[in-house]
């Protein structure tokens, strides 16, 4: 069975929390070692500890050829200050292992899998245990890095894919870290953001997304409520901007900050049987 090292590129999680994640590996998954890295639970402002902790933890879990993957332990802020000294410094025993996560994590996702290093997934992440039905989330991460591939994004097929945060892919945008994405299916998902913009995310993600297969629209949640109604829902604001880029709007993907986000591999990996 795998061993799996937990770090925090981005925000703390507890140590009440990662137990709890620990007593449901050791239960439904034996044989699975789960090894949370100290810095998790390190604390410097917002982060989980300072740049140079978060740095140091990252390498150590993904540089150690001990381990077969690296769960980034919760989203938050923080991973895109870290990510470019990252990957300079990523040597070969990180080649070959699986990097999890989402939201915050999709910086070091996209940057990852620009420098062609390991195998980015976006995935449910240990902090998930404290969301209403969170237990399933991250259930569905273990089976995943475990052999089960039913916790996949059902709309997989033979085009390569990729899924982001909407302002995480919108900011990576442009920088050093963007990976090149023509012919990949590429699905958005947003939580907390006005609609308004969640349009100007849109607004210059598209910009930058020519020559994509099409987009598909996870959740957009917790959506605050503005002095005005913005006018339009999420998906005709996608719909509008992928018209304007003439980018295939594909529907629906089944991704979110939520107990139900699916697995999506980057690119075509670890597809289910078939597809």
């Amino acid at each position: 069975m795998p061993r799996v090292a937990i770090c925090a590129p981005s925000t703390p999680m507890t140590e009440e929390d990662a137990a709890r994640v620990s007593r449901l590996a050791g239960a439904e998954f034996p044989g699975m070692e789960l090894h949370f890295h100290p810095q998790c639970f390190l604390s410097d402002g917002h982060f989980a500890g300072s740049d140079a902790q978060r740095l140091d933890a990252l390498l150590e879990c993904a540089n150690d050829p001990a381990f077969d993957a690296v769960w980034f332990a919760r989203g938050g802020y923080g991973a895109c200050r870290i990510a470019e000294d990252a990957i300079a410094k990523l040597d070969h025993a990180a080649q070959d292992k699986a990097f999890l996560g989402y939201s915050d994590a999709g910086y070091l996702l996209g940057a990852l899998y620009r420098a062609r290093i390991g195998h980015p997934i976006h995935a449910p992440m240990p902090n998930d245990i404290r969301r209403e039905g969170g237990t399933a989330a991250v259930r569905r991460a273990l089976g995943y890095i475990s052999g089960d591939r039913s916790g996949l994004e059902p709309s997989l097929d033979r085009h390569p894919a990729v899924a982001f945060n909407l302002t995480t892919l919108a900011m990576l945008c442009g920088t050093r870290l963007m990976p090149g994405l023509a012919n990949h299916i590429v699905m958005v998902e947003e939580v907390s953001e006005h609609l308004y913009a969640v349009d100007r995310l849109f607004f210059h993600l598209t910009a930058h997304l020519g020559g994509i297969a099409g987009l598909r629209l996870g959740r957009v949640s917790d959506v605050p409520e503005n002095d005005r109604p913005f006018g339009q829902e999420s998906e005709a604001i996608a719909r509008h901007w992928c018209g304007r880029h003439a980018i295939p709007f594909l529907g629906a993907a089944d991704i979110g900050h939520d107990a139900a986000n699916r697995i999506v591999p980057f690119g075509l990996a670890g597809r289910a049987q078939g597809q």
